[in-house]
């Protein structure tokens, strides 16, 4: 079974869904801790009530990023896990750091990358019109949210959306694909090569694109 330590920065719905989906037996992995860079994140309660380890590496306490990149990567390590999953994990990484967990270290971004990296962007899609928009599980690299796309959930963008609306639809979306992609890490199904993955012993219904009917 996968060791694993997820990282958070707010209430940590993606973590819940993580949770959750180790408790229904869906998920075989074991949560050794959950850390957050802010001391007030809701989710780090959420995890001590399923009993997970938790802690917190307040980043302001830190000169500059190079040193908290260093007591975070230490404070994880203490946990020896086999995969990093940041769940809303609002800091942006320094390239040791990722390096240091590379092919390991597994992010979820509200977009169909490469579309839209970086903020704002429910805003940004609903600017620019587009009609399909959604979520993506990648590994991480040094470059922002351009890492090796493991699944992505598609959702329809529709008439009379407003940020929040398709901010929800996408989050469902979201919950759906990131216990998905981690249960093929726990079964050692997914590799990278070239800069793509590929899921081994690819079964009837392992779609990495999925459009749900709007709701």
């Amino acid at each position: 079974m996968k060791n694993t330590v997820i990282l958070i920065s707010g209430r940590g719905s993606n973590m819940e869904a993580l949770i959750a989906a180790r408790a229904a037996g869906a998920l075989p992995v074991d949560i050794a801790a959950v850390i957050s860079n802010r001391p007030d994140a809701a989710g780090l309660a959420t995890a001590m009530a399923a009993g997970i380890a938790v802690r917190c590496i307040d980043h302001k306490t830190f000169a500059g990023r190079e040193a908290f990149d260093a007591a975070l990567a230490a404070c994880i390590d203490g946990f020896a896990p086999d995969l990093v999953v940041l769940a809303g994990f609002m800091r942006i990484l320094g390239d040791d750091f990722v390096r240091h967990y590379a092919g390991r270290l597994m992010n979820i971004h509200p977009s169909l990358l490469p579309a839209f990296p970086g903020l704002h962007t429910h805003r940004r899609a609903l600017a620019e019109g587009v009609r399909i928009h959604g979520c993506t599980v990648h590994f991480v690299t040094p470059a922002l949210d351009h890492g090796p796309v493991i699944i992505q959930a598609a959702v329809p963008v529709l008439d009379g959306d407003d940020e929040a609306t398709l901010a929800a639809r996408v989050l469902r979306q979201e919950h759906r694909i990131y216990p998905q992609a981690v249960r093929w890490f726990a079964e050692d199904r997914l590799r990278v090569d070239g800069g793509c993955v590929r899921l081994a012993g690819a079964r009837a219904g392992d779609g990495v694109l999925v459009v749900p009917e709007a709701r």
